[in-house]
């Protein structure tokens, strides 16, 4: 709880900022860069929540891997976080960034669950569903999960259209267990 009210506000505090700077697109890109590490490597993350390295040492493994890839007012910001020794939240502070900036232009994010993935045909039908429904811009995000065996999950904010086999077939099955004509033995 505690690390996603810091997240939330040195989210806040870095949007201010992109914004006061006119970085703020450059920044999203930047923010998105970091979850993408922060994501793929778990080690990164526990490097940078470890107490035992020093604060100087883990700005130098900041700057060799952010090096020439952030713009000036993200590097600077990601040196005032470790310098505040707040660096262990970079990964929280990140989503937390992508999110707000999400909801402050307006953008949902779709998710589209399939056992197959989904084909360009089908992603565009996909987008012309869920751009009819809102007039916000849509972000679409694929999920592969062999579970639901064929059929298709949209999420989309709160709102969920579950047209998986699975959902069927557990629809199924409840209604042949409720089933009150047979007599069960």
């Amino acid at each position: 709880m505690e690390g996603t009210r810091v997240a939330a506000r040195y989210a806040k505090s870095f949007i201010d900022l992109a914004t006061e700077q006119n970085t703020l697109e450059a920044a999203y890109k930047d923010m998105k860069y970091v979850a993408e590490v922060c994501a793929s490597t778990r080690e990164f993350v526990t490097f940078l929540k470890s107490p035992i390295i020093k604060t100087d040492k883990k700005q130098a493994v900041l700057k060799q891997i952010f090096e020439g890839k952030l713009n000036k007012v993200t590097d600077a910001y990601i040196h005032l976080i470790t310098a505040k020794r707040r660096e262990i939240y970079l990964a929280e502070i990140a989503y937390e960034f992508i999110e707000q900036y999400k909801e402050k232009n307006k953008i949902l994010t779709a998710v589209v669950t399939t056992a197959n993935g989904i084909d360009d045909t089908i992603r565009k039908k996909v987008m012309e569903i869920v751009k009819g429904v809102t007039s916000s811009e849509v972000i679409l995000q694929e999920v592969i999960d062999k579970d639901i065996i064929g059929g298709f999950i949209i999420r989309v904010g709160d709102k969920q259209v579950d047209a998986s086999i699975a959902r069927k077939l557990n629809d199924l099955k409840k209604s042949f267990n409720e089933n009150q004509f047979i007599a069960k033995k």
